[in-house]
């Protein structure tokens, strides 16, 4: 399979081509080039910057086509006006944040999108008000310029690679041990995809010629959030460590929200990470060993992978104080 992949340097996109490449599979990259290298040397590399120059598409063919960095749709009818046609199955990375609510528990991929109610949606900046309607007005774009569509929406991905500094961040705090803050409630569903299962499913969806909408998620719809702190202290954590529950409600009054203590599902999205995972399971996503995924993203950590301690999330001293407070 000859495979265009615009994007394909940092996280979902990377491994994709990884498992691309392992496959067997020609891969083009285009990317604007701006890492310290490229990787992946047995691909080919075309630079250009998305936005501004897709010259170099131009004559050439491809059999699948993925596209893991759509934000507006603007940028997905030029893509597919540089291909002309010539760009094959087609497989957008969209978002589950593309659902108009909440979704509640067993979701599947026919709940209602966003509407942006924006006469242009391509002139709006983007923000994480506006992003899930930005992600559906790509999938509508690529809808109307790909006839063999497949469309992707993830909930939460994880592993190495991640720039996103959340899971990364649970995984440095329960490897450094002692009281941990968890905030409840414990049992709330908790869906996350191993970016690496992610990459090896989505190879093969264009392999077998796949089409529709899937999520991008646990396999295991019963999962929660106290399971996923338990597997990650079980890989990493030091024999001091303990996990201190308290009520979401009381996190929430002190002024804590989920972007400081990161994946947490606060108020009416608690119940958002159950979606239904059949449609995706049915099509080959596994799930490797969860203690596998933390390890893999740990090992990067201290490998010198690019986590940003106190990025995203709440100090050691805030937690410290919130610690000594929780009403018992």
């Amino acid at each position: 399979m000859d495979l265009l992949v615009v994007g394909g340097t940092r996280f979902v996109g990377r491994h994709l081509v990884g498992a691309a490449v392992a496959g067997g599979h020609r891969v083009t990259l285009l990317h604007r080039g701006s890492g310290a290298e490229d990787p992946f040397p047995e691909a080919e590399h075309l630079h250009a910057d998305r936005d501004e120059n897709l010259s170099a598409l131009r004559g050439r063919r491809f059999d699948a086509t993925v596209d893991v960095c759509g934000y507006w749709p603007r940028q997905v009818h030029s893509l597919a006006a540089a291909l002309d046609g010539a760009g094959g199955h087609h497989l957008f990375v969209s978002s589950v944040s593309a659902y108009a609510d909440p979704p509640g528990p067993g979701a599947d991929e026919s709940t209602r999108l966003v509407d942006i109610d924006a006469i242009d949606p391509d002139s709006l900046p983007m923000t994480g008000e506006v992003y899930g309607g930005l992600k559906v007005e790509c999938e509508r774009a690529a809808s109307e310029s790909y006839e063999q569509l497949t469309i992707v929406r993830p909930t939460y991905v994880v592993g190495p690679h991640d720039p996103t500094d959340r899971f990364c961040w649970w995984v440095d705090r329960i490897a450094r041990g002692g009281r941990v803050l968890a905030p409840g409630p414990a049992d709330a569903p908790m869906q996350l995809v191993d970016v690496i299962d992610m990459g090896q499913w989505m190879v093969r969806l264009l392999e077998d010629g796949i089409t529709g909408p899937y999520h991008a998620c646990s396999t295991d719809p019963g999962w929660t959030f106290s399971e996923m702190l338990e597997g990650i202290a079980a890989a990493v954590a030091p024999d001091d460590t303990e996990l201190v529950w308290a009520d979401g409600g009381w996190i929430r009054e002190q002024g804590v929200d989920g972007g400081e203590l990161p994946l947490w599902s606060e108020g009416e999205h608690e119940q958002s990470m159950a979606l239904d995972p059949k449609r995706a399971r049915d099509t080959g996503l596994r799930a490797r060993p969860f203690a596998e995924t933390v390890l893999d993203t740990w090992r990067w950590m201290r490998d010198g992978g690019a986590f940003r301690r106190g990025r995203v999330s709440l100090t050691d001293e805030r937690a410290a104080e919130l610690l000594s407070r929780i009403p018992s």
